[in-house]
């Protein structure tokens, strides 16, 4: 799959409710403390997310639920492609594995099937369902970019 292709089914993702989105944002706080300590409860941490970077886990936990909240309140399907290959290329660059991806979202999937009401939970699952099935054309397309485009002989 390709970028195109990419941003051909983040466009086909439906726009949130207003009431979705408002209860994923009143929750915040009680989404990013169990996101934390869920992901702090993983014995192998910080091979997950490489040494000492648990604070720059905690603030890509934080920056998450906010763009998710703004994405929720004004879909966009190019920002959300974009930003997603940024923090990809970023946060890999910085020691995270591309398993970190897997466990993070399998985490806020079962965290918001908790906390929010079901129809919340129903309305906002496809965005997380569709991040996640796509993690492998993530990690491929933000690893191309990190690549040379040629090497000196």
């Amino acid at each position: 799959m390709d970028k195109n292709k990419l941003l051909e089914t983040a466009g086909k993702l439906q726009q949130v409710n207003d009431e979705a989105a408002r209860e994923y944002q009143d929750k915040a706080q009680i989404l990013l403390s169990r996101i934390n300590r869920h992901m702090l409860s993983r014995q192998d941490i910080e091979k997950v997310v490489g040494k000492d970077n648990i604070e720059m886990m905690k603030d890509n936990h934080a920056n998450h639920q906010r763009f998710m909240s703004s994405i929720f309140q004004h879909h966009n399907s190019e920002v959300l492609v974009e930003t997603i290959l940024w923090v990809f290329r970023a946060y890999r660059s910085r020691g995270f594995t591309t398993s970190y991806w897997a466990a993070q979202l399998n985490s806020w999937i079962t965290i918001l099937q908790e906390e929010l009401t079901n129809a919340s939970f129903q309305q906002i699952l496809p965005y997380y369902t569709w991040i996640q099935i796509n993690i492998p054309v993530f990690v491929k397309l933000s690893q191309e970019s990190l690549e040379p485009p040629y090497t000196a002989h």
